[in-house]
């Protein structure tokens, strides 16, 4: 299917990404991979995300990847947004909804934007259901892209939406993601803990501020678009992949992970401060260092600071970590670690407050594994290094991702109490376990065989993107 008013031979095509750098970041990436393969995209969104994106497109397809911006609707002279916020990052966990108000009141100006376009498909992220009404209304084809893994999407399914044979009711109750979905038929790990349920039964079912829950928001897409993407392969994935194609009636297109291109670590970063760590990272022993960072989505606790803290201490290993300032934290943001933290880690590992090049990073040589979030964006581009996974999720889809890796035998999971918490020893045992012991070398070499046959394997995932391209141009599914 094409648009009506195609003029000329380019594909065109409308990226509409959520808030949140965990879904900017790859609908960036897609649009790369996209315009590499001739297609005109248009990315949507506000003006300082374009700032902090913009340099990420590389030169060769610049002229392919158009950044569009709109002004996200004053909220903060009502308190319900800080001035400035245009992403998650910019906000407390409490003003999600506040943002998801804001993005919805972009409707009309995006439906402007793209009735002067007339694109020949969008590509919308799950938050976005109102982008529905301008696909019909323009009649655009719309395409689902979802920056998960498709274990996730086939998890989150919301069962009244199942089609055709087997539709079921709603989960009633949190104790419901605790077990695998009926409509799973093998076996899986995928679930949440006790522990994690509530706040996700909520998020995903309960009513928000915006007034649209964001399972309803997933669903009112996915019963319109004509196809879905999803982040993934069908070497990682292939029983998930084709369930949720069952559930969805759909086609659905996995992208492969949009490996990054790989860098020499340090070679393009030209801050002081970094380069003197990648000085230190320099004098370190080969793959024995763990890079340590928790992304952006949620905002770490004291207590959990200081755990992390005194069993990264109580490891013995070296490390580096890129610790986000704390809002509690003052000054530097040093303050945010135990007392004498530094002065006894000195030597053998460097804190280094706010951003980080991470994929530089996790280019180092000297680099090893990671301790982090789970967030599916970093495991693609730790994995894709060939780096052990110890991870430690706190929202989300992360604690599901956490369950797919671990039950593929790829990551080890920071062990935690009923109620959710953890321990230094917790941290401490986890890296171990990763990194020297014994009995993580069998987990260790299939990390690097993943990284070699299917996360960092370009062939690979480049095909994935030509049968989803093949299906842009011409509405024709292409794909296994």
């Amino acid at each position: 299917m094409m648009s009506k008013n195609n003029e000329d031979d380019h594909v065109r095509v409308v990226m509409l990404p959520w808030l949140a750098f965990g879904h900017m970041i790859p609908f960036l990436d897609l649009s790369i991979a996209l315009a590499k393969s001739g297609i005109h995209v248009y990315f949507l969104s506000t003006p300082r995300n374009i700032q902090r994106l913009h340099q990420r497109v590389p030169p060769n397809v610049s002229h392919l990847v158009e950044f569009v911006s709109f002004q996200l609707p004053n909220l903060h002279s009502s308190n319900l947004l800080p001035e400035d916020a245009e992403a998650t990052i910019d906000i407390p966990a409490d003003k999600m909804d506040c943002l998801k108000i804001a993005c919805d009141l972009l409707q009309e100006p995006v439906k402007n934007f793209i009735a002067g376009k007339l694109p020949n498909w969008i590509i919308v992220d799950f938050f976005h259901h109102w982008a529905v009404d301008i696909a019909q209304d323009l009649d655009i084809p719309i395409m689902t892209y979802y920056i998960c893994t498709a274990s996730t999407a086939v998890f989150a399914w919301m069962p009244e939406f199942i089609v055709g044979e087997g539709k079921r009711e709603a989960r009633t109750s949190p104790q419901d993601l605790t077990a695998p979905p009926d409509w799973v038929d093998f076996p899986s790990q995928v679930v949440f803990r006790d522990h994690e349920a509530t706040d996700m039964y909520n998020v995903f079912y309960g009513k928000n501020a915006s007034g649209v829950p964001d399972g309803a928001r997933l669903m009112r897409l996915v019963q319109a678009c004509q196809a879905i993407a999803i982040r993934t392969t069908l070497e990682f994935e292939a029983d998930y992949v084709k369930q949720h194609s069952r559930l969805s009636g759909k086609p659905v297109f996995p992208v492969g992970f949009l490996p990054p291109e790989k860098v020499e670590g340090g070679s393009t970063v030209s801050e002081e401060s970094w380069s003197k760590i990648f000085d230190w990272l320099d004098q370190q022993k080969l793959r024995s260092v763990v890079f340590v960072g928790f992304g952006s989505e949620y905002k770490l606790k004291k207590e959990e600071i200081h755990e992390i803290a005194h069993g990264v201490e109580l490891s013995g290993l070296p490390f580096l970590w890129s610790l986000r300032k704390p809002d509690w934290a003052t000054h530097d943001g040093i303050d945010a670690l135990p007392p004498g933290f530094i002065s006894r880690t000195a030597g053998r590992g460097v804190v280094q407050i706010g951003w980080a090049p991470q994929r530089e990073v996790l280019a180092h040589p000297s680099v090893g594994g990671s301790l982090f979030h789970a967030g599916w964006a970093s495991i693609v581009e730790t994995i894709v290094y060939g780096h052990c996974l110890v991870l430690l999720p706190f929202t989300l889809a992360q604690p599901l991702d956490t369950r797919l890796l671990v039950e593929k035998g790829l990551a080890v999971e920071v062990e935690r109490a009923d109620d959710g918490s953890f321990t230094r020893n917790d941290i401490a045992n986890a890296l171990q376990k990763a990194m020297v012991s014994e009995e993580g070398e069998a987990l260790r070499t299939r990390t690097k065989e993943a990284a070699d046959g299917i996360f960092g394997n370009k062939k690979l995932n480049d095909d994935y993107i030509k049968k989803l391209v093949e299906y842009l141009k011409n509405g024709t599914p292409q794909h296994k």
